[in-house]
């Protein structure tokens, strides 16, 4: 049995049939760790993503998750196995409430185990006390920083065992950004693996026991924290291809 939680090995995608996005990627995340995914505009990171979840499928190569295949599985399919994804774009339903959003991942659910969704649901209005005075406010007047928690409050209700987390950060003020580098920490402590995605280069390393560097769709460098300290501006600007 692998050691991983999600495993990519040699994955080539792409949206044409003669066009690759990613090329030989291959690339891995631990139960309860986090996994830091670097890379400039273009990389290919959002097709990275999508490919994971479901939406596009690999060309070459195969994705294990929890040492099952998932190379075919449909997005729906993959949720409910316990992988999810925080956008960077919003996935909220703005005219709905706060509550609403909340509720609307598990109400397929709710029926069949009224009492868990119940408590996971009493749980995260603790977790995430900005939006306690909010559930009856619509999504979408909500300030950014807490669009943001209610993003992270859906993931958490659903105790996913993956999640792929794609610029929590960016748009958000530097406390507020804060704020979401502490929830992830809280998402590891429950056993969750992370695939961490962040422009905030020295965050990244900072958070991530493993650090994956992905240029022009392909994996350039890989390493723990220790490969990433000393002068990290010119190793990432070498790594990316950068240095002239």
């Amino acid at each position: 049995m692998s050691e991983y939680l999600l495993e990519l090995k040699s994955v080539t995608a792409g949206y044409a049939k003669d066009i690759d996005v990613l090329r030989d990627v291959s690339l891995q995340v631990k139960a309860g760790e986090i996994s830091g995914l670097i890379g400039l505009n273009g990389a290919g990171k959002s097709t990275l993503v999508k490919t994971i979840c479901g939406f596009l499928h690999p060309k070459a190569g195969d994705i294990f998750y929890d040492n099952k295949n998932i190379n075919h599985l449909e997005p729906h399919h993959l949720v409910d196995l316990g992988i999810c994804c925080i956008p960077q774009e919003s996935s909220l339903f703005p005219f709905l409430t706060v509550r609403e959003n909340l509720l609307l991942p598990i109400q397929s659910r709710m029926q069949l185990f009224v009492n868990v969704w119940k408590s996971r649901y009493e749980e995260v209005i603790e977790l995430f006390p900005a939006l306690k005075d909010k559930l009856g406010q619509a999504a979408g007047e909500l300030s950014g920083g807490q669009q943001k928690q209610l993003e992270f409050a859906k993931a958490w209700i659903l105790q996913p065992k993956l999640c792929l987390v794609d610029e929590p950060s960016i748009g958000l003020s530097p406390k507020v950004a804060e704020e979401v580098f502490v929830w992830l920490d809280r998402f590891t402590e429950r056993g969750i693996g992370v695939l961490l995605i962040d422009h905030n280069v020295r965050r990244v390393v900072r958070m991530s026991q493993t650090i994956f560097v992905l240029s022009l769709g392909a994996i350039t460098a890989s390493g723990d924290q220790a490969k990433f300290t000393g002068d990290l501006h010119s190793q990432v600007k070498e790594w990316l291809g950068l240095n002239f």
